[in-house]
């Protein structure tokens, strides 16, 4: 057993407190939201995420896991952990002020011989800036290792406790094993590596992920060009071991609070520090695009959007959170009401002051069959259960117009068309599959009309 601190209680903080607490670690933990520290202290999770309340209310019940939203006069901590938010500009770089007042705070008051690790994800160089200010700030005795963190939102309590692969980065060969003792029983391989090679191992690996999204989703405009279906293609492309299926699936392009910032922030670095990240360019301008060809889709659908009535089905920017951080649902709909559409937008989980915070000119529909009443249109946006699964027949009667359009690639097809919906999604054909098999008698075919409409038999 370990005496840890972690500074900063967001989605990282959070997170990895309860799960070490849960690994039988003492875990102290402090952030400068004190509402936020009352719920945790309680046991209840600020944010949706599964299987994290349990943890939290385990850890506090055990006496494991306590939060504070000050400083202590002196941690205890042998290892401190700082994970506090580093947001990005507009150009890309990441604002570090939260780190600076996390270590300044934190140096002044740890003992000698203190761990001081950085979870956050932080520009290449930044160990180096904290080590700096930490001594500087009194801490004359102190290592600083590198931790970045892999969590998805949705599943990070899994992705902690059964990690992939652990990084960690240091100078110092003796702290790096300490830090790398907490992770053994995890039983995932641990690479140690010096600390900018740690720091970047998280951006480079956000930044490939996000270039897998892009690419699917230009291959399925591709796709819808030329009659061919996105989600076989990906299947195919993903049975290939040199490729993976993971990132494989096209619709409204990535979100959240990493791929956004992480992308932009190593472009920023590449460019500033004079290199040309032409390809991390396009997997921006692309994963934008997604969102206007998206409009587009809707447009063709519906007819005129000026006074169509549209429900957004989906808020957060994917299922199992309720993070509508760079949300493309959230996006999708601020566009819509832009083009005059009157925009109803549901989700099952995320608060309707979240939404109307973000999306103000649109309305918060209380649930799925509330919104469809006399819609022209649903829109689904983010593949939670619920909406995967929603009652097709008995929603269709009640809307003006029986129209389906599935950014997702989440509703099946044949269901959708049973119900009597005209449905549209993301790079596959729109027509009945029978049209597309070639003739016994002649097996050639040409496109005529706009690019990918139909197929024509020559």
């Amino acid at each position: 057993m370990t005496k840890l601190a972690v500074i900063g209680c967001g989605y990282v903080g959070a997170v990895s407190a309860a799960c070490f607490a849960e690994l039988g670690h003492d875990v102290e933990c402090v952030d400068i939201d004190s509402a936020r520290i009352a719920a945790l202290q309680a046991g209840r999770s600020p944010i949706f995420e599964p299987g994290l309340e349990a943890l939290l209310k385990k850890g506090v019940e055990s006496g494991r896991l306590t939060f504070r939203d000050s400083y202590p006069k002196v941690f205890s901590a042998a290892i401190v952990f700082v994970a506090v938010n580093t947001p990005g500009s507009h150009e890309g770089a990441a604002d570090l002020r939260a780190v600076r007042d996390a270590v300044s705070s934190v140096a002044a008051r740890i003992l000698p011989g203190t761990v001081l690790v950085n979870k956050s994800t932080v520009p290449i160089g930044t160990g180096d800036l904290v080590g700096g200010m930490a001594r500087r700030s009194g801490a004359c005795d102190v290592s600083v290792v590198s931790n970045p963190e892999f969590l998805r939102e949705g599943s990070a309590v899994h992705d902690f406790l059964h990690p992939d692969r652990v990084v960690l980065g240091s100078s110092d060969a003796a702290a790096l094993e300490r830090v790398a003792a907490l992770y053994v029983g995890l039983g995932a391989p641990i690479q140690r590596v010096d600390i900018r090679t740690a720091e970047m191992i998280k951006y480079a690996s956000n930044a490939f992920l996000a270039t897998k999204i892009s690419f699917i989703n230009e291959i399925a405009s591709i796709c819808e060009a030329l009659g061919a279906d996105v989600t076989e293609v990906a299947r195919g492309m993903g049975l290939d071991a040199r490729i993976g299926g993971q990132f494989l699936r096209a619709g409204l392009g990535w979100g959240g609070s990493c791929f956004p910032k992480d992308v932009r922030a190593l472009a920023h670095m590449a460019a500033v520090h004079g290199t040309h990240p032409q390809l991390l360019r396009s997997v921006i301008e692309i994963n934008s695009d997604q969102k206007l060809r998206a409009v587009q889709k809707i447009r063709h659908a519906v007819g005129e959007l000026e006074g169509a009535r549209l429900l957004v089905l989906g808020a957060a920017f994917k299922a199992d959170t309720d993070d509508i951080r760079n949300s493309p649902a959230i996006e999708l709909a601020n566009l819509l009401r832009l083009e005059g559409a009157s925009v109803s937008i549901f989700d099952p989980v995320v608060t309707p002051d979240a939404i109307t915070a973000n999306a103000p000119q649109v309305r918060v529909a209380c649930s799925i069959a509330a919104g469809a009443e006399r819609a022209d249109a649903m829109v689904v946006a983010t593949d939670w259960p619920e909406i995967v699964s929603m009652d097709l027949d008995g929603l269709g009667p009640t809307m003006a117009r029986r129209i389906l359009i599935d950014t997702r690639n989440c509703i099946e097809p044949e269901r959708a068309r049973a119900a009597g919906f005209d449905y549209t999604c993301i790079g596959r054909p729109q027509h009945d599959a029978s049209t597309n098999e070639v003739d016994r008698n002649n097996g050639e075919y040409s496109l005529s009309g706009p690019v990918g409409a139909t197929w024509q038999r020559r």
